[in-house]
């Protein structure tokens, strides 16, 4: 078994517009997602707004991550799976493939052991 990380992009201003239904609606695509990856889901977080984030580089710290696009990493899923199709196969329930603003990157952790 491999792990993946699912980073969900987006655009911020987009999920702070939605309206309790959306949200509603939005959380139970996700609930349905963990259902059906069950146990192989080993962690995963949704992250406080971007404005929040702290960015280091070198010896400069600064507030945000001033990036020059308008998606940014808004949560994470990291699971253990057979191979990327499996992945592939469960990442398609999340809402965030779906939304015009929105993606998920899959990313292959790499096994130092």
């Amino acid at each position: 078994m491999a792990k993946y990380t699912l980073l969900i992009y987006g655009d911020p201003a987009q999920w702070e517009a939605m309206s309790d239904e959306e949200r509603k609606a939005h959380e139970a695509t996700h609930l349905e997602f963990m259902a059906a990856a069950g146990d192989r889901i080993l962690g995963g977080e949704e992250l406080e707004p971007v404005m929040t984030a702290t960015t280091l580089r070198g010896s400069v710290t600064s507030d945000g991550p001033f990036l020059e696009t308008k998606e940014a990493l808004g949560g994470f899923y990291l699971l253990e799976a057979a191979d990327l199709d499996e992945v592939l196969a469960l990442a398609r329930l999340l809402p965030e493939v779906r939304a015009g603003h929105s993606g998920v990157e899959i990313r292959p952790v790499i096994d130092h052991g």
